[in-house]
């Protein structure tokens, strides 16, 4: 079986519609998050094409989230926000009623600059006890930009810690917006996986919180393919050594969220197949065609099934048993009829 574990949500164009009429209105007329029937979303266009992409690369399972540029975790006032994410879980609690064996759902949760990081918990509890979603996204910077949220590594993500082991829940690294600086949100995703990662190994996170589960989107940021600048500067700064440093990146975990073979090569070789979990965020931003291949950028299995050294135990890893060993909610059996889509 071929499990995606980041992918996002394909919806309707009315709900993001629905977005605007609520930033235009700024709570003129309530928050109440949309509904939509739920009919109405199994057989929508945009379900179908999600089914369709999946049958097309041979997907079997994707994990859905928001979309995570979407999110405006900075908006104000924060009731739009919140109102936002719950429409977005009640949507996709909804494409997973309607195809319980082809995806699953991930929440990501109400996040805003300044605020505690308990503002989210309410909602956690709704997707995870209610709607039987099975991981969470973790904004690195709901400020988008501002400076404003401390980093991985300080105590203001400790209750979110604590929460997350409570659930058993696996957190998804991935940055959503920036509103501030040079960056595009692309660009900001690769600075923001790379300081969560570092924040974290230089912290007591890991050694204080042990069980927790952290998947570092889009192959970690820089920090696999830059390394030995993060080991020295590790050793210089920290007073460790490269083993510390090299123990403690083990205990977190990567998706397949690159778009070259010679990257996931580097990616694998470096946090071996154990910690490192098939995403594609397809279809996405990755989405654009790549003349080398004659595929999408993000059709990532063949090049995945390129890379000669894997053995069948490490492809096994990568397209099914790590997520099964992180994502204890998932509930789908191992061997079963999918549901495709006619073309």
């Amino acid at each position: 079986m071929i499990i995606d574990i980041h992918a996002h949500v394909c919806a309707a164009p009315e709900l993001y519609q629905w977005k605007a009429n609520q930033m235009s209105a700024r709570g003129a007329h309530g928050f109440a998050p949309k509904k939509f029937a739920d009919e109405w979303v199994r057989d929508h266009p945009d379900t179908k094409r999600n089914l369709r992409v999946m049958d097309t690369v041979g997907t079997d399972v994707q994990f859905l989230s928001p979309r995570p540029f979407q999110l405006m975790h900075a908006e104000k006032p924060v009731k739009i926000m919140e109102a936002w994410a719950v429409a977005n879980h009640d949507y996709i609690a909804q494409q997973v009623k309607a195809f319980p064996n082809r995806f699953q759902g991930v929440c990501a949760i109400p996040q805003a600059p300044s605020a505690p990081i308990t503002l989210g918990f309410p909602e956690i509890d709704r997707c995870v006890k209610d709607l039987g979603f099975i991981g969470l996204l973790i904004d690195t910077d709901p400020g988008e930009g501002d400076n404003s949220t401390p980093t991985l590594g300080d105590e203001y993500r400790y209750p979110l810690w604590e929460k997350m082991i409570q659930l058993d829940l696996p957190g998804l690294i991935h940055s959503t917006g920036c509103k501030h600086g040079r960056e595009n949100y692309s660009q900001h995703f690769v600075t923001e996986e790379s300081l969560a990662i570092l924040s974290i190994v230089n912290s007591r996170v890991l050694q204080d919180f042990p069980k927790l589960k952290i998947i570092v989107s889009h192959g970690g940021g820089s920090v696999p393919y830059q390394i030995g600048r993060w080991q020295a500067d590790y050793v210089l700064k920290g007073g460790g050594t490269v083993d510390e440093f090299n123990r403690r990146l083990s205990m977190l975990y990567f998706d397949t969220c690159l778009h070259a073979r010679k990257s996931l090569e580097l990616l694998l070789d470096i946090a071996g197949s154990g910690h490192v979990m098939f995403g594609t965020e397809n279809p996405g931003s990755g989405s654009a065609p790549n003349r080398e291949t004659g595929k999408p950028f993000d059709d990532i299995k063949p090049l995945i099934d390129a890379i000669q050294t894997l053995t069948d135990e490490d492809r096994r890893n990568i397209f099914e048993d790590n997520a099964r060993r992180l994502f204890s909610r998932l509930k789908i059996p191992r061997s079963q009829e999918v549901q495709t889509v006619s073309r």
